[in-house]
């Protein structure tokens, strides 16, 4: 039988074989925290907290923890001051607070919008990616003068480990968090590229699905730090800043102080430089900020519109997805409406009418509607052919989708006999006879209101 001082020698003895600390004055490096080459952290933590060795624990990980408090590993962060940290509070307090799913979906839109726009936090879901690219891609070839990858954060254990993040950081409250949040924030400023990647990457983990610990970061002074990160020349970095940003903003609380660190200009500089997935969450965390009146005309004034509008023309499904969302949202304010029609919006939101089946027709004909509201909006519309897509969507569209393009329809021609007359050319006269019979009860009242316009003698057909 194996005493119990046995048993702690025993697990001493094996932590030590992985493990050394080595002083400050013992060399250059002396400060970072080493391991053995071959032996992951997965194994290492498999050994310390095995359900047949509960009783053991590692005088080591304590050590590394103190380390870490003290500043001696502040330089790196190191799977032994985070991960043991956090297996550590897990152990202490499991299941002691349960995540928070309140704000997990992304913010409540207009009434019209809510039925077809579904954003979370982190909606990217590029961790997993991030943790298996190859070591030379770097997109668009960009760096700030290190040639350093994804591959080489500290702490890329910790990113790949999926079950670890959802099981034990969510069983953690916010006070035991803290030192790990200031460790992470610390990392925020250091002069290594991989250090800030990889502590822009915690925060953005932390911050996904819980509402306090979004206000504990931000509390903790990590708003500025991200917003800086924005503008660096290492595309991950930046990439988890502007999601670690976008996650913090769910929390109502969190928006004031985001704007008010200069986050708009920052975020449209992603926006126009960043990545895929960085433009796409860029776009959703200024959809966020937007929901404060205010912040629309700011976010417009800043030069938002143009390059929303390039992700609605050549983004990926998600990013013009969150494109139309944003732009719903800004347009809300006149100027703003001016500005997307400068911007040239118009006839990629036509284009996306007549592309049924994507999910994306519905949304771009609310934003139409949005922009028929003024007199250069309607022109533009019918200037790029959209009533021929209109009445294609009133014949082909789901019962939502032909609601919105009998609305849209009903905004061009009400005060135009022009209009009326391009309707009627292109055989609108049916499809509306159909839908006044057999459409939603909004559908019907708007397809008998433009009927009865289309019945009305011809007056002015310049009008």
């Amino acid at each position: 039988m194996v005493s119990l001082q046995d048993s702690h020698s025993s697990s001493s003895r094996r932590l030590h074989s992985i493990y050394s600390i080595r002083s400050p004055s013992s060399s250059p490096s002396s400060s970072k925290l080493w391991r053995d080459k071959g032996r992951s952290m997965r194994t290492i933590r498999s050994n310390l907290f095995s359900n047949d060795d509960n009783t053991c624990t590692s005088a080591s990980a304590p050590a590394a923890v103190s380390a870490a408090k003290s500043g001696l590993l502040s330089e790196d962060l190191t799977d032994s001051v985070v991960d043991m940290h956090l297996g550590e509070l897990a152990s202490r307090t499991p299941n002691s607070v349960k995540p928070s799913l309140a704000e997990g979906d992304f913010l409540d839109l207009s009434q019209t919008l809510s039925d077809f726009s579904v954003c979370s936090s982190d909606i990217s879901g590029e961790l997993q990616r991030l943790a298996t690219l190859k070591t030379d891609d770097h997109p668009d070839g960009r760096g700030d003068g290190d040639d350093s990858d994804p591959d080489s954060e500290p702490c890329l254990g910790f990113l790949q480990r999926e079950n670890f993040s959802t099981e034990i950081i969510d069983s953690i409250s916010p006070e035991d968090l803290q030192p790990t949040v200031k460790i992470c924030v610390d990392g925020l400023k250091s002069q290594s590229v991989p250090v800030r990647r990889s502590a822009a990457a915690k925060l953005r983990m932390l911050a996904k699905n819980r509402s306090d610990n979004r206000l504990l970061i931000a509390e903790s002074g990590a708003v500025p730090e991200l917003v800086a990160l924005l503008r660096c020349g290492d595309p991950w970095t930046q990439e988890h800043a502007v999601t670690a940003l976008l996650n913090l903003s769910l929390h109502q609380e969190n928006k004031m102080l985001i704007t008010g660190a200069g986050a708009i200009k920052s975020l449209i500089y992603v926006l126009k430089t960043g990545t895929e997935v960085s433009k796409q969450n860029a776009a959703a965390a200024l959809m966020s900020l937007a929901m404060i009146d205010d912040n629309r005309l700011s976010i417009g004034a800043c030069g938002a519109i143009p390059p929303l509008v390039s992700l609605l023309l050549s983004g990926s499904s998600r990013g013009k997805k969150d494109a139309l969302t944003t732009l719903y949202k800004l347009c809300s304010a006149r100027l703003n409406k001016e500005r997307a029609v400068s911007a040239g919006a118009v006839k990629p939101l036509v284009e996306l009418v007549v592309e049924q089946g994507t999910g994306m027709a519905e949304k771009a004909m609310v934003v139409l509607s949005s922009l028929a509201a003024f007199e250069e909006g309607r022109r533009a519309i019918v200037e790029e052919d959209g009533i021929p897509a209109l009445v294609e969507a009133v014949e082909e569209s789901t019962d939502k989708g032909k609601e919105f393009a009998v609305v849209t329809l009903l905004q061009l021609c009400a005060d135009s006999v022009r209009n009326r007359g391009l309707l009627v050319r292109e055989g609108g006269i049916p499809p509306l006879v159909g839908l006044s019979q057999t459409g939603t009860a909004r559908a019907k009242l708007k397809a008998e209101t433009l009927l009865g316009y289309l019945r009305e003698p011809r007056q002015d057909s310049n009008k």
